[in-house]
């Protein structure tokens, strides 16, 4: 919802000053709303973070930051101002209640493995052992995915 791209933008400075050094990011993409449909189209991208905090503290910033961006809980899938996943952590298999890395459903989400290809096509999921160019090429979801025209953020 909103300033899409200026909520990228923002979320991606809030990440260097509170999480780590932003190493790579990609270019911005816009895709078919995924859950709940009836909403605006997403615009996605993904960092890579260089960060030494662990999963759970991780989960609680990313959290912080979606709230100073102004994001509310609704329903799930609503729209939002903006929504951080935690994708990956190095080759780390994590499971908890309420965190799952990787992230549950990366490998069927293309609007997320498109944007995490660009920067890092050759990095291995840890579970299923594909590269994220191997996983976008064997996605199986059909929502267009498309490169945002402007992509300044």
């Amino acid at each position: 919802m909103g300033n899409r791209q200026e909520y990228l933008g923002k979320a991606i400075n809030f990440i260097h000053e509170r999480i780590g050094d932003v190493e790579k990011v990609s270019a911005m993409y816009e895709s078919d709303a995924w859950g709940e449909e009836e909403q605006d189209d997403f615009l996605n991208q993904a960092v890579i973070v260089k960060s030494s905090i662990q999963p759970e503290a991780l989960l609680v910033e990313l959290k912080k930051i979606e709230a100073m961006l102004g994001r509310t809980e609704s329903f799930r899938w609503g729209p939002r101002t903006i929504d951080i996943d935690i994708l990956l952590v190095d080759s780390l298999v994590y499971f908890t209640d309420h965190l799952q890395i990787p992230h549950a459903s990366l490998e069927q989400r293309k609007f997320a493995l498109t944007p995490l290809a660009e920067i890092a096509p050759d990095l291995v999921h840890p579970v299923s052992g594909y590269t994220m160019a191997e996983l976008l090429e064997r996605c199986e979801d059909e929502g267009s995915v498309r490169l945002k025209a402007n992509n300044a953020a």
